[in-house]
């Protein structure tokens, strides 16, 4: 008997996640009238989804995290993100080239050929030390490239920060993952399992220096989300407003978004264990500065990373 494969994105995820958009336009609507950040209007609902993200990695995720990076050798995690990030390169691939990036596109696709062969499957990323970079794009990128606003800003269960326009884009991006092809399915949710905890592994430095920093962890990180997710749909050169000619003020200064950004070639399916690193769209100075004041009785937990790997359950990709 021949075996079917089941579709990894089923057409009742898809009616579920649709229920769910609509609720979230609607409380939208609601918000807009409560909230003081315009970008932000469902913030009571997005808060209360953080604490729960928050209380899930504590639990869980960061412990798991923690054991993995002691136990697991460095030359281990790192053919482990790899091997993802390898992966990840398809879709990139198909990304840039719909952003009309063709020379990315050719680097993307020749890194996939040259990882997957003499790299044994992704395991070393010999593209790199070739001198091939690293992208990272997605679907919610490539909308944002078209033209389409981000919309407001939204905390997904488990996956952490994002905003409508992303999450619209989500099932597109999960579809699109080819691990989540891999069959039988006891491969494929081992291997989700591993990459998630890979990934968060990753994070667990960052995440002590945020709990240092941030007065307001939730607002640090939403604002470090939204202006590092900027950047990365315009590709670091992010269009200014017109200012009137009368206008003599000096525009505010902005905090570099690449100052604690991942390392490229480090990436693992990578949607999942980060936050797009909120933190990475502060300089390491103005964290250190913020940390100074910081009492330790008022440092918190680490944030839940953001977007969990694709394989089996729930996820997007992020940079490690």
């Amino acid at each position: 008997m021949s075996h079917v494969h089941t579709p990894y994105v089923t057409p009742r995820f898809f009616r579920l996640f649709a229920r769910f958009l609509m609720l979230c336009c609607a409380a939208s609507l609601i918000g807009c009238a409560t909230s003081g950040n315009p970008r932000d209007p469902l913030e009571g609902y997005n808060r209360a989804m953080f604490s729960f993200n928050d209380a899930v990695d504590k639990a869980a995720l960061k412990p798991a995290a923690t054991i993995y990076q002691k136990l697991t050798p460095s030359f281990v995690q790192a053919a482990v993100g790899n091997f993802f990030g390898n992966l990840g390169d398809v879709w990139t691939a198909a990304n840039n080239l719909l952003q009309g990036k063709v020379g990315e596109a050719a680097t993307d696709v020749t890194r996939v050929a040259m990882n997957s062969t003499f790299g044994l499957v992704g395991l070393i990323d010999i593209a790199s030390e070739a001198g091939l970079p690293k992208h990272k794009e997605d679907l919610g990128q490539t909308l944002g490239k078209w033209g389409i606003g981000s919309g407001p800003y939204l905390v997904l269960p488990l996956l952490g920060p994002s905003t409508l326009r992303d999450t619209v884009a989500l099932p597109v991006d999960i579809a699109a993952d080819p691990w989540g092809k891999v069959s039988p399915k006891r491969t494929r949710y081992i291997g989700t399992a591993l990459r998630i905890v890979d990934q968060r592994a990753g994070l667990l430095e960052a995440g002590v220096l945020l709990e240092d920093a941030a007065l307001d962890r939730y607002a640090f990180v939403r604002d470090g989300f939204l202006q590092r997710r900027e950047n990365k749909v315009f590709d670091g050169e992010i269009p200014q407003p017109r200012r009137s000619s009368d206008d003599s003020a000096e525009p505010a200064p902005t905090a570099s978004t690449e100052a604690i950004a991942p390392s490229a070639g480090e990436e693992a399916t990578s949607l999942v264990a980060q936050t797009e690193l909120a933190v990475a769209a502060v300089s390491s100075e103005e964290l250190s500065a913020r940390a100074a004041v910081i009492e330790p009785s008022q440092k918190n937990s680490n944030f839940l990373v953001r977007n969990f790997a694709r394989g089996g359950l729930i996820s997007r990709e992020a940079e490690k």
